[in-house]
């Protein structure tokens, strides 16, 4: 995890286009200002960050299953629930589903496992929209290549 840029997630370790279905992972950081303040003297992952995190997972699945054609744009949460503390140094284990897809929105379940246990999991409503411009959509291909989101799924772009 990259808190200070936002990049919740460290890398996809499988997508699933048939079954639309994404696993990634992310180790929270061991130090970070966000602490200093969530809370003093007993660090814990801020809930919405985990929330983003999902978001996150369950966006580059959407990225995958539209071919990389559409931008999800995170737009609603239902039946959040955050059922553990995730502290400094933790290994997470994400996990998203499509469960709907068209009329330029998505919907899918994500959830994040910590020692194997369920942390937390969401609904997560996405806008899918075309990518804004050319330097957005290269700058999203850059992170893919971060992420090592599948070569094959950006290639049949």
């Amino acid at each position: 995890m990259r808190l200070e840029y936002f990049q919740l997630i460290d890398r996809i370790l499988e997508v699933d286009i048939a079954d639309k279905t994404i696993r990634t992972e992310a180790r929270v950081p061991a130090s970070s200002t966000i602490f200093e303040g969530h809370f003093p003297g007993y660090p814990l992952m801020p809930g919405v960050l985990l929330i983003e995190a999902m978001a996150q997972t369950a966006g580059w699945l959407l990225i995958a299953v539209t071919k990389f054609t559409r931008m999800p744009f995170f737009a609603a949460v239902k039946d959040a629930k955050l059922r553990a503390f995730i502290t400094p140094g933790q290994q997470l284990a994400l996990s998203g589903k499509v469960l709907h897809e068209g009329s330029g929105f998505a919907v899918a379940k994500a959830d994040i496992r910590c020692d194997g246990k369920l942390a937390c999991n969401a609904e997560l409503t996405f806008r899918l929209v075309e990518f804004p411009n050319s330097e957005f959509r290269a700058n999203m291909e850059k992170m893919a290549a971060i992420l090592e989101f599948p070569s094959e799924m950006l290639a049949n772009a």
